[in-house]
């Protein structure tokens, strides 16, 4: 099977018309939800972090 490159671009052209991009709300929007959820999750694992830290420093009596 030969590889045909102008039929190749043909094809990908005809895909790329079909993409459809989100518009400017859209995409803020859904970078803020991004974003609110980093911070969600990073605050979970602090405060996960910092209790398992607490109940090691409980039982042996080690950490800072």
């Amino acid at each position: 099977m030969a590889f045909n490159l102008v039929k190749f671009a043909r094809d990908v052209r005809a895909e790329a018309a079909k993409t459809t991009w989100p518009s400017r709300k859209e995409t803020l929007q859904t970078t803020g939800l991004v974003l609110a959820m980093v911070i969600v999750t990073a605050l979970f694992f602090l405060t996960v972090d910092q209790i398992i830290g607490a109940v090691m420093r409980a039982l042996f009596g080690v950490g800072s």
